[in-house]
């Protein structure tokens, strides 16, 4: 680093966890799968602040997207119709029909 530079502060796992208010073990994921830069000192890990708020800037949906760049809607998978009624008479694993009590095995025709 030149000495007109100002030095780079680092966070730890846990100032990091408790800025976004998770759990340290996300973090240390996130450093994992690579989405948050870390410098590794033997076991110890450190984030540059700097990345830190990079990523935080990134990641920032401010308003919300518009609705041109908006995903797909709720109505894009829910048309409105029913989906996978069961047939009349035929209980899922587990559920009793009319004809069954709980706790009774089913029918030679119910299984």
């Amino acid at each position: 680093m030149a000495t007109g530079d100002q030095e780079e502060s680092y966070l730890t796992v846990a100032e990091v966890a408790a800025t976004l208010k998770l759990n340290q073990q996300t973090v240390r994921n996130w450093i994992d799968q690579g989405a948050l830069p870390a410098l590794r000192v033997g076991r110890r890990v450190r984030i540059k602040r700097s990345d830190f708020e990079r990523i935080l800037d990134e990641s920032y949906s401010g308003a919300g997207p518009s609705s041109a760049d908006a995903g797909p809607s709720a109505d894009d998978f829910w048309s409105g119709e029913l989906v996978g009624l069961a047939e009349p008479g035929r209980a899922a694993p587990g559920e009793t029909t009319s004809r069954q009590q709980p706790g009774e095995p089913p029918t030679r025709d119910e299984r």
